[in-house]
């Protein structure tokens, strides 16, 4: 008996948006890091914004005119729209930076230094 996922993978793959924004995120020089592949898109195809913690990254692909094209088989698409959102407590939203190179999008975002706004409460 053969594995159903033989058959299944690429028809479910398909249906995942996130499996095409495959992405790390990691902590470093108290900044986090997001590391996310966008292989075939353009910097002009991409938008981050934030908002309240929220870190959305939409990559979309308008559809281009040239279609003189006749596919005998067909994996690529050339337009569309996908996004994906990650939540992030303590950041600063006013200090977020992105870069994009090599199909390889990068956002830096500043930590709050929690210690800023504690108060230290004297106990009587």
């Amino acid at each position: 008996m053969l594995p159903s996922r033989m058959f299944f993978d690429d028809l479910f793959n398909d249906l995942a948006d996130d499996a095409k924004m495959r992405s790390d995120i990691y902590e470093k020089d108290n900044q986090i890091i997001i590391e996310m592949d966008a292989p075939g898109y353009r910097k002009e195809d991409i938008k981050v914004e934030c908002n309240k913690g929220n870190i959305t990254i939409k990559l979309e692909k308008e559809k281009s005119m040239e279609e003189n094209k006749k596919y005998l088989h067909r994996e690529r698409k050339e337009y569309g729209k996908i996004e994906r959102t990650f939540h992030i407590e303590d950041i600063d939203e006013e200090n977020i930076s992105a870069s994009f190179k090599d199909g390889i999008l990068v956002i830096t975002i500043n930590k709050i230094d929690e210690n800023k706004d504690k108060k230290l409460i004297e106990v009587k």
